[in-house]
């Protein structure tokens, strides 16, 4: 019952609901024991052929009236209790997507999507059957139970009722000792279900990997030795749930069987009557209801504990990035300062950065080159305080990043990503994503600076197409456009196009560069690229090599030098004039 103890917060929070709803329940259990009760009166008028037609029609009435009441109030209880219960899992639902929202990187690092989306319904749902179902039999099996035995007891024969409960214990232990077996079964059950999330959620994304590399087989051969796990734990979990109900059936059969030996006894020997009998058989039947909902209760308060573990777990993980740091609310400004001795990513000793050391003036343009590998997106990160640093410090203005809080720092800085990821929605909406409250020509305008907005007219529906997932239905250039139009839009402080070019050709990407010169000035812009042309305009070029600055300056200042740069750049230029070449000579 430990689960009940974590959820008392809860069960505080809603006590008028739980209260009402427990009170409301136990006048049910009370106004089910009168029909047993009246039943043996009728009998006993039977036995003793003094029922009338008057006296009959009275009980039938108070039966009718009883069964009418009791409806009406299982209603209302149903309401309270279980009303309760869906409000708490909205409330985890929402606690566990606003954790997942404030999480850093390396949390979703160390979980799986599929985990995640696993823990967040089924975890969530068997909490929220132990919050209403569980609470319903925990009440129902105390009350019920209770009142028959003791109106058993007081009002028939206390001597037959001890000898009808001489099995109870045996069924206690019983089903105590199948909640624990339950418990680990049920939490490797969902377990199960997170691999198996997991692998849905993945296979879904990469479908058109493996529809490329012809690999649908595999997939599905993957998700069938899954599939098969799950069922396998789930059909453990049912074989200790299916040993809860035989198990109370028996030791009840043994009580009605011990009633019917000793009652007759009883009778014979004058000590009770038919009619007592009667209703003290009726009684034991109420008493199955009780004893089933308290093996059910034992199989839901143990699905739902091993749930909330699972749950708690999550949300007991703390923040990687805090605001603990920061003062108050302020405007990110000023020039950039960037000292970092070295970095390794968390439970890393592989060294991403080193020795990084440069300085950017406010409204000036970095361009940051280098291999595949060299520390371009690490660095990026680091800016967006996306991981703190230990060894070093990274400064806007007099303020290290530490001492801004983190809504602050998310809004000075604008990123399009390498991985440019578009919602199941409308362009327009992708693109107003950062600023929701944008009109319709705000919108227009900034995809014209991402020189996006002519390809949006040629769609069918304009600025209202509906893209697919992840934008699937777009060219990878277009979705590079639209992001890049969404990060522009709230106008941040910093705009960071890591490699966000690299889909578009060579006169589209000046045509943005030169858009964004123009309506940028005096904005910080940072980009890093594999094609030079694209950062030549900087006003400070860094490359990168294995996490270390081999060479910074201007462009004309690394043309100068015979180094990584002024080599690449010129063989880029050249790979551009064969290709050019080329398509003279096809035209």
């Amino acid at each position: 019952m430990k689960v009940f103890k974590d959820l008392w917060w809860f069960f505080k929070q809603e006590k008028m609901a739980y209260g009402l709803g427990v009170v409301i329940l136990a006048f049910v259990s009370f106004f089910t024991l009168v029909p047993p009760l009246i039943v043996g009166v009728i009998v006993d008028h039977i036995v003793e052929e003094t029922l009338t037609r008057n006296l009959l029609l009275m009980w039938v009435g108070v039966l009718l009236v009883i069964g009418l009441l009791t409806y009406g109030l299982r209603y209302v209880w149903r309401i309270m209790i279980f009303g309760a219960s869906i409000r708490l899992a909205r409330l985890l639902r929402n606690q566990l997507y606003e954790h997942f929202t404030n999480m850093s990187h390396r949390f979703y690092q160390r979980h799986r999507t599929g985990d995640l989306m696993a823990h967040a319904t089924n975890d969530i749902r068997a909490v929220q059957m132990t919050a209403g179902q569980g609470v319903l039999t925990l009440v129902d099996s105390l009350t019920m139970g209770g009142f028959v035995i003791i109106t058993m007891a007081a009002t028939i024969s206390w001597q037959l009722t001890l000898i009808c409960l001489i099995p109870m214990p045996f069924m206690a232990y019983l089903t105590s000792y199948y909640g624990t077996l339950l418990h680990k079964r049920f939490h490797h059950a969902q377990s199960a279900f997170s691999e198996l999330n997991n692998n849905v959620q993945e296979s879904v994304t990469g479908v058109r990997v493996a529809k490329t590399f012809g690999q649908e087989q595999d997939e599905v051969e993957r998700f069938k030795t899954k599939s098969k796990e799950v069922v396998d734990k789930n059909v453990a979990v049912a074989k200790i749930d299916a040993l809860f109900d035989p198990t109370i059936s028996l030791i009840v059969g043994i009580s009605y069987f011990l009633a019917v030996v000793f009652g007759a006894r009883f009778v014979i020997t004058g000590d009770l009557t038919l009619g007592q009998l009667t209703s003290f058989t009726l009684y034991l039947g109420l008493l199955i209801w009780p004893m089933l909902a308290f093996g059910w209760l034992f199989n839901i308060v143990e699905r739902g504990r091993a749930s909330y573990d699972r749950i708690y777990s999550l949300l007991s993980v703390k923040q990687d990035i805090t605001d603990e740091k920061a003062s108050s609310e302020q405007q990110v400004t000023g020039n950039l300062q960037v000292t970092i001795h070295q970095f390794s990513y968390p439970g890393s000793e592989e060294r991403a950065l080193l020795n990084i050391d440069f300085k950017l003036e406010e409204g000036k343009t970095l361009g940051i080159v280098g291999k595949t590998g060299s520390g371009k997106s690490t660095l990026i990160r680091l800016l967006q305080r996306e991981y703190d640093i230990e060894d070093g410090s990274i400064s806007i203005g007099e303020r290290t990043l530490q001492q801004y809080r983190l809504d602050d720092l998310k809004a000075t800085f604008g990123h399009v990503p390498q991985d440019h990821f578009l919602f199941s929605a409308t362009i327009a909406d992708n693109v107003a994503f950062a600023k929701p409250s944008a009109t319709i020509s705000e919108i227009i305008a900034s995809c014209k600076l991402a020189s996006i907005h002519e390809d949006i007219l040629s769609f069918k529906d304009g600025y209202e197409t509906v893209v697919g997932e992840r934008g699937v239905t777009l060219s990878g250039g277009q979705k590079q456009r639209i992001s890049i139009a969404r990060a522009i839009l709230p106008e941040p402080n910093v705009l960071i196009l890591d490699d966000s070019l690299s889909a578009v050709d060579a006169k589209t990407e000046e045509r943005i560069l030169h858009s964004l010169r123009k309506n940028r000035a005096g904005k910080t812009t940072i980009i890093t690229a594999h094609r030079l042309s694209a950062i030549k305009h900087a006003d400070l070029i860094l490359v990168l090599d294995k996490g270390e600055i081999i060479q910074q300056g201007t462009h004309e200042e690394l043309m100068k030098e015979r180094g990584w740069y002024r080599k690449m750049y010129e063989h880029q230029q050249l790979e551009e004039l064969v290709e050019q070449g080329g398509q003279q000579d096809e035209a």
